[in-house]
């Protein structure tokens, strides 16, 4: 199988000119191009750029220890308030960031009874 999306689109100005893989010609293309590429990973879920924006700041970047006002920035929002409408934050972040606060304050508590 191959993808048409990728390979007729390889030279499209607005691939080659900006930072995108494809072109971003409008919303509505934009999902027939994640269709197919969904269809040919054998992704069953529906694709649609509006899931991405959600998926990116929840599942990518909350995860993986971004913090919220970056994740904001990189969103290009100007307030943190639409940031956290889109980057739910879900509960194993939240369970994994107290656990690196508990090891940090283990770790003050140690170094101050050492100290004293």
């Amino acid at each position: 199988m191959t993808c048409n999306v990728l390979e007729n689109n390889p030279n499209h100005p607005e691939s080659v000119n900006g930072d995108s893989v494809l072109p971003v010609l409008s919303n509505q293309k934009s999902n027939v191009y994640l269709e197919e590429i969904a269809h040919l990973c054998g992704i069953k879920k529906y694709l649609i750029t509006h899931l991405a924006r959600h998926t990116f700041p929840t599942i990518v970047a909350l995860s993986n220890g971004i913090p919220i006002e970056i994740v904001g920035q990189m969103l290009g929002h100007e307030n943190l308030r639409i940031t956290q409408h889109y980057a739910k934050i879900i509960d194993r972040k939240v369970s994994e960031d107290m656990a690196v606060l508990k090891i940090i304050l283990n770790r003050v508590k140690i170094e101050k009874t050492q100290n004293s």
